[in-house]
């Protein structure tokens, strides 16, 4: 069994050192990092433009002015909810980052490959309403990333347990959605109650 495990080692790193592959990996991790950045950028703008929207909701709460507060309490509802999918998306892939740059350094692509592009794939999904250029070029990342598992499984002779796969794929996108839930409430306040017209009447 020790011998086919090294067996396994050696056709992987005959495999990933030649360079095509490391190559392939370096570009997808490149295009990742790039997609990450405007990630960022976009969730600090976001929360930027939410709190202009919330100074003018609290305002008009204390003025009384039951229209304006509630139309700024519902943008800024919109606001929050895309949010918490750009950051839930930003920290997903942060992960999937990581595994591909220990990839680069330890060369272990058959575990680390097959979550990856299904996270990837996920969060591509789940941009596309929200950020369809992000997510236009996730699918870039989610094909190169689909066709290195192909080329590490044929390279290896190793065949990919798909349920653990899917289960890794799934552990990282739950951590993911619950730090983000974290520094929802960390960074966006909570909405002051707003009056309804009824109760202004009375």
């Amino acid at each position: 069994m020790f011998k086919e495990n090294r067996s396994i080692m050696a056709r992987v790193k005959e495999a990933f050192h030649p360079t095509p592959i490391r190559n392939r990996v370096m570009e997808a991790l490149f295009k990742l990092k790039m997609q990450l950045s405007r990630l960022d950028r976009t969730a600090q703008k976001m929360q930027q433009r939410d709190s202009t929207l919330y100074g003018k909701c609290v305002k008009a709460v204390q003025e009384k002015n039951t229209q304006l507060s509630s139309m700024y309490a519902s943008e800024c509802a919109e606001i929050r909810k895309m949010a918490k999918v750009v950051l839930q998306s930003q920290l997903a892939l942060e992960q999937v980052a990581l595994r591909l740059e220990t990839v680069l350094h330890y060369g272990d692509v058959a575990q680390a490959m097959r979550p990856v592009a299904s996270v990837v794939r996920t969060i591509r999904t789940q941009l596309e309403g929200v950020l369809p250029d992000v997510s236009m070029e996730l699918a870039s990342v989610n094909e190169s990333l689909e066709y290195l598992v192909m080329e590490v499984g044929e390279a290896t002779e190793q065949s990919f347990d798909a349920s653990i796969s899917g289960e890794d794929a799934q552990r990282i996108l739950n951590e993911a959605n619950v730090v983000a839930e974290q520094k929802m409430r960390e960074r966006f306040p909570d909405l002051p109650p707003v009056p309804t017209q009824e109760a202004r009447v009375q």
